[in-house]
């Protein structure tokens, strides 16, 4: 299992148990992945940890002063 965490903008978009799918995106040097339909965006992960799942659940969402975060966790 790989965990990741998401930056989401808004509340009330994703709770616990939701199921996910996730589209990447390349930048020149990192992988970025959207919780579709962009309800969240990880940060840039370096390519050497890209993510093979696409698919995973919604195990967290967190609350603080930066704002809100979903942790999902994906099988790989």
């Amino acid at each position: 299992m790989r965990q990741m965490e998401f930056k989401m903008e808004r509340p009330g978009l994703l709770k616990e148990g939701d199921s996910v799918t996730v589209t990447e995106g390349v930048l020149p040097s990192n992988y970025y992945y959207t919780i579709d339909p962009s309800l969240a965006m990880s940060g840039n992960i370096p390519f050497r940890e890209r993510m093979k799942a696409r698919e995973g659940k919604v195990t967290r969402v967190v609350e603080n002063e930066r704002g809100f975060y979903v942790t999902a966790e994906f099988e790989e």
